[in-house]
């Protein structure tokens, strides 16, 4: 058997890192730094435990991560970029983890920032970017989740007052929420509101029973005739580009947020094929590993490479839709490749929580649905090759 040193970092193959400018890398760098001393040690215990601690929501606060790509009202106002390196770190640590930072700063945050009054960005933006508070984003239904237009969460007006009835399924943040951003038909088309906690009729249920994002607070909203201010309104959004713009913000942070968790697989895989002996050698000695090994760091470089390039594109303002689609149907899907693989190079210790690597893989069967399922995604990319929309 020969072997050789390599200058080749094995999780930056192609030195992304070069491309990086300094506060890039300084803002990179600190929230590696604080996943690997907050997190990694005992999310595998969150995850089994499903719970995670919300004291972590002030800490991230603190981090500056909370609203960071957003100016003003106490947020960091970092680039694209920044943000999209600062989720890749995140969900190298967790999904769910990316998933508190991504509803809080990318939908809850966003939808204030974009779509609110000045009264409402001053009131919620500083606690929000602080984690002082917590937000939640209210959108998909039991019986509404690809096609939102659907919907049957409703507002009517009464008298200066709006009032709200429906359920909303599948929400992170939900029972931590101090404000929930709910989306509701009027007769004036898709409108949101802001649903503070504690209104009388309004009430959120944690879903139990997960066997994805178990480090991550999971709810349903309830609404009963749950009576607003007019001024709860979100003036600037009148139809459903509303929320879909949200969602555009936080597919762009999941298709970085993949691959952190692709590479974090690779990393695990890594390790183990080079420590693990078998028939008197490391099994990462043998070919059958090493093209597992080569195809997996093709994957994390390529999506890597992927959502840097998209993310400049953000910062230039020539980021389209479609291309954020496209971003989040190749990196997911590659991030579930990798960490299928990954699990197959530990054999039994491939369902161990004592690696993090069955973690990631089924947590990624989550990401690979929320926020626009793959199907969706590809039909986007299709209507955008094709000029024809399949989704009808």
């Amino acid at each position: 058997m020969t072997s050789r040193s390599t200058t080749v970092d094995p999780l930056d193959f192609l030195s992304v890192e070069s491309t990086l400018s300094d506060e890039e890398r300084d803002i990179r760098d600190a929230v590696r730094a604080f996943v690997r001393s907050r997190v990694l040690a005992e999310v595998g215990d969150w995850f089994e435990q499903g719970r995670v601690p919300r004291e972590l929501v002030g800490e991230l606060g603190k981090l500056g991560v909370l609203g960071m790509h957003l100016e003003g009202y106490g947020c960091a106002g970092t680039s694209a970029t920044a943000y999209g390196l600062a989720c890749l770190e995140l969900e190298a640590g967790d999904s769910g983890l990316r998933s508190l930072v991504s509803v809080q700063g990318s939908l809850a945050m966003f939808a204030i920032h974009r779509w609110g009054s000045q009264e409402q960005k001053q009131e919620w933006l500083p606690r929000l970017a602080a984690g002082e508070a917590v937000g939640c984003f209210g959108l998909t239904e039991p019986d509404s989740g690809s096609d939102p237009g659907s919907m049957r969460t409703h507002a009517r007006r009464d008298g200066d007052d709006w009032v709200l009835r429906g359920r909303k399924m599948w929400i992170t943040n939900g029972t931590w929420a101090d404000v929930a951003v709910v989306w509701a038909r009027t007769d004036m088309g898709i409108r949101g509101f802001l649903v503070p906690k504690g209104t009388p009729g309004f009430a959120a249920q944690e879903i139990s029973k997960k066997l994805s994002l178990r480090a991550s607070v999971t709810a349903e909203l309830i609404l009963d005739d749950v009576r607003l201010p007019a001024s709860a309104l979100l003036p600037g959004a009148t139809s459903l580009r509303g929320p879909l713009s949200c969602l555009n913000e936080a597919r762009f942070g999941i298709l970085w947020g993949a691959a952190g968790a692709a590479r974090a697989c690779l990393a695990a895989a890594i390790d183990y094929s080079t420590t693990r002996t078998q028939f008197g050698k490391p099994i990462g000695a043998f070919q059958i590993q090493q093209h597992k090994l080569a195809h997996m760091a093709v994957e994390v470089n390529r999506a890597t490479l992927l959502a840097l390039h998209l993310g400049r594109l953000k910062d230039a303002g020539q980021l389209r839709p479609e291309q954020v689609s496209m971003g989040k149907l190749a990196n997911v899907n590659s991030a579930l490749d990798v960490a299928r693989t990954a699990r197959q190079v530990l054999g039994a210790n491939g369902i161990s929580l004592e690696y993090p690597v069955i973690r990631h893989m089924v947590n990624l069967e989550s990401v690979v649905t929320y926020e626009g399922t793959a199907d969706v995604h590809a039909l986007v990319v299709g209507a955008a090759l094709t000029g024809i929309d399949a989704f009808r």
